[in-house]
């Protein structure tokens, strides 16, 4: 051990998780509290360095390693898991929040982790205790639980085979920059990107996140595909193919939340899309996109939090989560529409606001990147982030039409939770030297100059004008759209029934032909055996004593051969 003592943030948070079970009422919001706010101190407490190191079946595994990237993500999670325990605290479930501290804790592990082995194991324990989240929303949440684990463990035997690959070429389990270059490091990318919700995997965010509590989806939504940002930042940056795989996540995301009707879906889905942003810029590899992606990591967790609590507002208080059914919230829900609104110019990077920090890193690297076609694709979907999210969102929750329905503001706990990532959002916008003291490389960019918010402002201005011009267009409706799932949804029950039907009908001709074999077997005793049979009839002494001569002849003969 290099250290007499140091017990890695993350376990904190899992053991946290695990005491929530045996504590009362009170006990437990207390927890919710202090364990995230204690593992936030202590992450910045933590030097530099492999503070953690032994040796296991040959190897050294090194649980706990700081440096400024991992502080970054370790501190953007702790901040999530405290706002997400304060805005539950009227969740009356308790394994679901002991699940969730779990699952952060193990996001945080794995962002501490310094080897392969260990980032495998806290990624398995993020798949079980993220399952067990979604499946404490309820009966309706079983059946996504059930495909979001079956693809997470695709995911982790994925890593689990490459990483042993790895071992047996190269004989090293560091966790660190590693090029695309043989299959074991192509499947250790593949298990990366299901969890970054990458095509064609990655319909499990839209499909399991709304199934989830009003709770549980702001947990959800902050650790799984973030971590997988982390990791690919650690193992593959640079990686070309990564731009194209997150330029189809970004209008991907952009066209399904345009068609969703559930509000938590519209935002599953731009979650998709904005981690294509940071897919885009690990792939480019350069110090100002790595920061971007870093810095967009980082502020999406916030915003999305932020939007998904507005959300979960509207349907503890409603019970409705269709925006179909929503509209003119904002007259009884004044702060939980300002906080969406907040949220939804954040996630459109409005100037003065969070987003707006991320998206001057992101065009930057893009920029420097030199391909044409990239800037104008990804300048493009910054747009329509405002139309689908920015805009979309807040007016058909809390100002399109009027619904009828007249819920109050949500419970305290759950406008403070709102309010801190509200004013986060914003602080970060007006005042972002303290993000950029945390960025993992040197600064090349302050996103303060007034050329680039002059030409932010005018984009989302006629972003916000084709809104509404494109309003009778994009007016919801009660539909399904069709996602990657359906073929193990839906053609995969249609390809289940009509084997089940082949095997049945293979399985009664195997059954007739042993019937009728059956029957031979017993029609031929029957000949020798029965009433008119050869050993039926009554047999003399001589013919017995003649017939035990010849089978003892028989045995004899066979003996000395």
């Amino acid at each position: 051990m290099t250290a007499d003592f140091l017990l890695p943030p993350g376990l904190i948070l899992i053991l946290a998780g695990l005491l929530l079970l045996v504590l009362s009422h009170a006990l437990r919001n207390i927890v919710l509290i202090i364990a995230p706010l204690l593992v936030l101190w202590l992450v910045w407490q933590l030097p530099d360095g492999n503070l953690v190191t032994y040796q296991y079946l040959g190897f050294e595994l090194t649980p706990l390693a700081v440096d400024p990237l991992a502080r970054l993500f370790a501190t953007v999670f702790a901040i999530a898991a405290a706002t997400g325990g304060l805005f539950a605290f009227n969740q009356m479930k308790t394994t679901e929040l002991a699940s969730a501290f779990v699952y952060a804790g193990s996001a945080i592990g794995v962002v501490f982790a310094g080897d392969l082995i260990t980032v495998f194991v806290f990624w398995e324990v993020m798949a079980i205790a993220s399952t067990l989240v979604i499946w404490s929303g309820g009966v309706s949440a079983q059946a996504a639980g059930q495909r979001y684990a079956v693809i997470h463990f695709l995911g982790g035997v994925l890593l689990m085979a490459g990483i042993a690959g790895e071992v047996m070429q190269t004989g090293s389990i560091a966790f660190a920059a590693m090029e695309a270059n043989s299959w074991p490091r192509w499947l250790i990318l593949a298990g990366f990107l299901i969890n970054a919700g990458a095509p064609p995997l990655g319909a499990w965010v839209s499909d399991a996140y709304p199934q989830a509590s009003w709770s549980g989806t702001v947990f959800l939504s902050a650790f799984t595909t973030k971590t997988a940002v982390y990791v690919l930042m650690r193992t593959f940056p640079g990686t070309e193919i990564l731009i194209y795989i997150g330029v189809f996540m970004i209008f991907y995301g952009i066209v399904y939340a345009i068609l969703s009707n559930d509000i938590r879906r519209i935002l599953a889905f731009s979650i998709i899309s904005q981690v294509g942003y940071m897919v885009v810029g690990v792939g480019i590899g350069s110090e100002t996109s790595l920061n971007g992606a870093a810095t967009h990591a980082f502020v999406h967790i916030i915003y999305k939090a932020l939007l998904l609590m507005t959300a979960g507002a509207v349907i503890y208080q409603t019970g409705k989560s269709k925006s179909t059914d929503l509209g003119g919230l904002f007259k009884t829900m004044p702060f939980t529409m300002v906080c969406a609104v907040i949220g939804a110019l954040a996630i459109s990077a409005f100037p003065w606001t969070s987003g707006y920090i991320a998206k001057s890193f992101v065009s930057k690297g893009i920029g420097e990147y030199g391909i044409a076609w990239l800037w104008f694709a990804t300048t493009a979907a910054s747009a329509s982030a405002f139309l689908y999210v920015g805009i979309r969102y807040p007016w058909l929750v809390f100002f399109h039409k009027e619904s009828g329905l007249r819920p109050s503001e949500p419970p305290k706990t759950m406008i403070l939770a709102m309010g801190i990532l509200a004013v986060l959002c914003v602080a970060i916008g007006v005042y972002p030297y303290p993000l950029y003291d945390l960025l993992p490389y040197e600064l090349h960019l302050k996103a303060d100059k007034t050329g680039p918010i002059v030409a932010q402002l005018q984009l989302l201005l006629f972003s916000g004008l084709a809104f509404f011009i494109l309003l009778p267009i994009l007016k919801n409706k009660n539909t399904i759209a069709l996602d990657f799932d359906w073929f193990y949804r839906g053609f995969g029950k249609l390809l289940r029934r009509e084997f089940d039907g082949l095997t049945l009908n293979l399985w009664l001709k195997i059954a007739l032909s042993a019937q009728e074999l059956a029957k031979g077997a017993i029609n031929k005793v029957y000949r020798w055996h029965g009433p008119g049979g050869l050993f039926a009839e009554s047999w003399t002494t001589g013919r017995m004593a003649f017939l035990t001569t010849v089978l003892l002849g028989i045995y004899l003969i066979v003996y000395f051969l």
